[in-house]
């Protein structure tokens, strides 16, 4: 006969073995899988060895992976001679507003990415006070918001192809408080823009971003991105930053983003860590020092690369910072006026303590200049636009047909530039915590997401890397190639469940042919889709499938779990 303290403790005992089992309710192990992918060769994400194996999705999570799995399937998926990946995390993204045009993200899925990291500098929200609400019409419908959350639920309403996370960045942050002044902020009106960072954060921002090259993310100084950045360590977020000037202040702009860091208890992500100045390239070596020794003491420093050597702006850059106060309108008046002309000139050819300058940084040669916008000039470099501009003779002076070109089209042109080596490049993605982003939006090969002449990166991104660097030129391995497009991407910014293949995992995922992946997109036609990319799934749905887009739209927002 048991005892009723005897039957007490059974009952603990029982509980806990409960507790360690889990509820005691169908697991589902006994129905069909949705899908099984059989005879894959397996990169999982972690930089581990590729092995033979199958994997297995029931609804949006990988439920089983290893070799030769055993169960019925709704759909099964042969991948002999194919590797099966997670899906590739776009580090840097701006799709924000394309997505709500066409959610199909056909540049990005057809590459094998399943999820955009939005919001650099400029995110979607918040757009309150001075920074009017935002919206975007598209046929019948009509997006709008004023925060973060709003924008999120705008692209849940219109579905996507691929998932979405998004950064809250400091140009929203700065213009919804002070305008498109360049006024300094009160501290009245610097805990307002903690306020909003903070808000943003509550609603699923990954952390803070900053593009501090040009006004207003420029316009504020290192105490005071710190401040911001300090709003985002109780939700463990990420700083994320564009550094001040990529070119012969890349040492000390390394260095700020360290200290940002470093006294706001945050990790930090350099944005396409490059060498974007003729005068200092060859120095990479000394930059990942900067950053070797940061990480020695335990700030948490990382970077990320696009895989060329060209990097996309606006002829608008060139332009010093003082002539953009009070925005676009202002902007022009200026180009127009004689004595402000002057000034102009003067500044771009000999600089501003501080400024980034495009065109000192590429020996003021317009060849290395090539329009991406959506105009006549559109894939022409700036050299053969002054002479269809001039035809028969030479411009008086370039500069200022230059400064006419800007003002006939609205004061702004969008521009690649031929500004980094590709050593430099090579150097800093071969760094263990440099991983892959695109800096490229969701466009189309037709339709009206076809326009201008963008960069090939929009297109080709994630093939470039596991075609050229790793098959062709062995300057990664496989497993390291995916790992820096995968879960190092996930772990840096925080996303759970995400960049790799494991039980229990949402079942994002990209299949591809590691004899044929290449990109095809170039400087001159970027309108092209890669090649080898077989299948690509999104939280257990095909939306790639032998290579044509099925026109699912299964992406969800990921927010980030708060505290």
């Amino acid at each position: 006969m048991i005892s009723s303290c005897s039957r007490l403790l059974l009952g603990i005992g029982l509980c806990f073995l409960s507790s360690l089992s889990g509820p005691r309710t169908s697991s589902g192990a006994d129905k069909p899988f949705d899908l099984l992918i059989q005879n894959a060769r397996i990169v999982d994400g972690t930089g581990n060895p590729w092995f033979h194996g199958d994997l297995a999705i029931r609804g949006d999570r990988i439920v089983a992976i290893g070799p030769q799995l055993s169960g019925d399937s709704k759909q099964t998926l042969d991948a002999t001679g194919l590797v099966v990946a997670p899906g590739f995390i776009d580090m840097h993204s701006h799709s924000d507003y394309l997505l709500l045009e066409d959610g199909h993200a056909h540049s990005k899925i057809r590459q094998g990415v399943t999820t955009e990291i939005l919001g650099e500098g400029f995110s979607a929200g918040p757009a309150k006070g001075q920074r009017a609400g935002r919206q975007i019409t598209v046929g019948k419908n009509t997006w709008k918001w004023t925060t973060l959350e709003g924008y999120f639920k705008a692209l849940e309403k219109s579905g996507m192809a691929t998932n979405v996370a998004s950064y809250v960045g400091i140009g929203a942050v700065w213009e919804s408080v002070m305008g498109k002044s360049f006024d300094r902020p009160t501290e009245e009106q610097l805990v307002e823009m903690e306020t909003l960072v903070k808000e943003a954060m509550e609603q699923g921002a990954l952390g803070f971003s900053s593009q501090v090259m040009m006004p207003p993310g420029s316009l504020a100084t290192t105490a005071e991105i710190i401040r911001l950045c300090r709003q985002v360590k109780p939700y463990g977020g990420i700083y994320s930053t564009h550094i001040r000037n990529e070119g012969t202040g890349v040492f000390d702009s390394v260095s700020e983003a360290i200290t940002i860091g470093e006294k706001a208890e945050v990790p930090v992500d350099i944005i396409h860590l490059k060498i974007a100045d003729q005068q200092y390239w060859g120095r990479m070596s000394e930059v990942i020092e900067l950053i070797k020794q940061a990480r020695d003491r335990g700030v948490n420093v990382q970077a990320n690369v696009y895989p060329y050597t060209r990097g996309n702006n606006n002829l608008v850059s060139i332009i010093p910072p003082w002539a953009h106060e009070g925005g676009r309108g202002k902007l022009l008046e200026r180009l127009k006026s004689p004595e402000d002309r002057k000034k102009i000139k003067h500044d771009i050819v000999h600089g501003v303590e501080g400024w980034y300058n495009h065109y000192t940084a590429i020996g003021g040669d317009w060849s290395r200049m090539l329009i991406s916008g959506n105009n006549r000039f559109r894939g022409l470099t700036m050299d053969r636009v002054f002479a269809l501009r001039n035809p028969g003779k030479k411009p008086v002076n370039l500069l200022d047909d230059f400064l006419d070109l800007l003002i006939e089209e609205g004061g702004s042109v969008a521009t690649v530039y031929a500004h980094h080596t590709e050593k430099d490049m090579n150097l800093a993605l071969q760094q263990p915590w440099c991983s892959v982003g695109s800096d490229g939006s969701a466009y189309a090969i037709e339709g009206p997401l076809r326009r201008g002449n963008p960069h090939p990166r929009n297109f080709g991104t994630f093939p470039r890397v596991l075609g050229r660097y790793v098959r062709e030129r062995k300057l990664l391995t496989l497993e390291n190639g995916i790992r820096k497009m995968t879960s190092l991407n996930a772990a840096k910014v925080g996303l759970t469940q995400r960049g790799m293949l494991k039980k229990g995992y949402y079942a994002d995922v990209t299949i591809f042919d590691p004899l044929t992946i290449i990109d095809q997109a170039t400087f001159t036609s970027p309108f092209q889709y890669p090649r080898g990319i077989q299948t690509v799934i999104v939280n257990g749905t095909i939306v790639i499938q032998e290579g044509k887009h099925t026109d699912a739209t299964p992406g969800q927002v990921l927010r980030k779990h708060q505290p």
